[in-house]
């Protein structure tokens, strides 16, 4: 009896449909286990990147010195990205002798606005997947569930005498379609939720710097 209910013979055993329920199921638990791995570590690099670029700033260093070190390593991200594309605006602008420092502000305000749209798209890339996957694979494990329970009671018209031994097997396969959903679901509702509190802060820290930032440059251009 243990051997015919072991959870292999059950699978293999399983009706087409329920196995492939079981196997969507599988390579989405892979994949989003995959962005969980991925998203930990860019968000936990971005948190890094983002607390040493704010003690470079604010250690009173000369901006062009930051400018050219920020841009050293190749392609800037997170507050190097916001900072670069403001401050680059900015001195384009500026070095217009006739530009009238409103414009100046507004379009270094604008390149700053741009590029923390990009980064609040790196924050979140993949979050839409981790979420679905949330989100509908108790469903996807549900009907499976449902479909192999409807098989085993139609299986049960073809005997006289019902017992225990004989809806079993059908009833035990029909649950692990249930298992593999919320096996698939519950580590992607958990990295989701704290993915995405995590992305708002930084998100929000960036915003705060933008502000922050644009306030040094008004000083800078109206002479304060």
């Amino acid at each position: 009896m243990n051997e015919h209910l072991s959870l292999w013979s059950l699978i293999a055993n399983a009706t087409l449909l329920v196995q492939f329920v079981m196997l969507l199921l599988f390579f989405s638990s892979m994949i989003s286990w995959v962005m969980i791995v991925q998203r930990g570590l860019y968000l936990r690099n971005a948190g890094n990147t983002l607390r040493k670029f704010e003690d470079n700033f604010w250690s009173g260093i000369d901006l062009n010195q930051l400018y050219h070190d920020s841009g050293a390593q190749g392609t800037a991200e997170g507050l190097a990205s916001i900072f670069r594309a403001g401050y680059r605006e900015f001195n384009r602008m500026a070095q217009q002798g006739s530009a009238d420092p409103d414009a100046v502000m507004e379009g270094a305000e604008r390149s700053m606005r741009v590029a923390l749209s990009r980064e609040e798209e790196r924050l979140n890339r993949n979050l839409p997947f981790l979420a679905s996957v949330a989100s509908v694979s108790p469903y996807i494990g549900l009907f499976g569930t449902v479909w192999g329970i409807m098989n085993s009671f139609r299986g049960l018209a073809t005997v006289q005498q019902a017992t225990l031994a004989t809806v079993a097997p059908g009833i035990s396969e029909a649950l692990i379609a249930t298992a593999m959903g919320l096996f698939a679901a519950i580590p992607a509702v958990l990295a989701y939720n704290r993915y995405s509190a995590s992305a708002d802060g930084i998100y929000s820290s960036y915003e705060t710097f933008a502000e922050e930032f644009s306030s040094i440059l008004h000083r800078r251009i109206h002479g304060d």
